[in-house]
């Protein structure tokens, strides 16, 4: 069962179990439970938008290739992040 699932379980106000007891039972740890994600940031999402649509006209296209063209696009990006904003737009060379 996915982390978010077990995090949709848990029920803050309940009379005879902790917070602390539902975590325990449920195998995360209490900061997970409380842990907010941060979005993606503007500029990440334009990147991640122009990479959806360069898939495809190309494919086959790895980071470092990808990074070379976001540059002539303009932007300041380096190899750990396109591969990092491939993976969550799902991009498989």
């Amino acid at each position: 069962m996915p982390l978010s699932e077990r995090r949709a379980l848990i029920d803050r106000g309940h009379a005879d179990m902790s917070t602390a007891g539902q975590c325990r039972l449920l195998s995360i740890h209490r900061s997970g439970l409380y842990y907010q994600p941060c979005p993606e940031n503007q500029e990440n999402l334009a990147i991640m938008r122009l990479l959806d649509e360069q898939y495809f006209h190309a494919p086959f296209y790895g980071a470092r290739r990808l990074t070379a063209w976001l540059k002539t696009q303009g932007y300041t990006v380096n190899a750990k992040r396109v591969r990092r904003l491939m993976m969550l737009v799902g991009w498989q060379t």
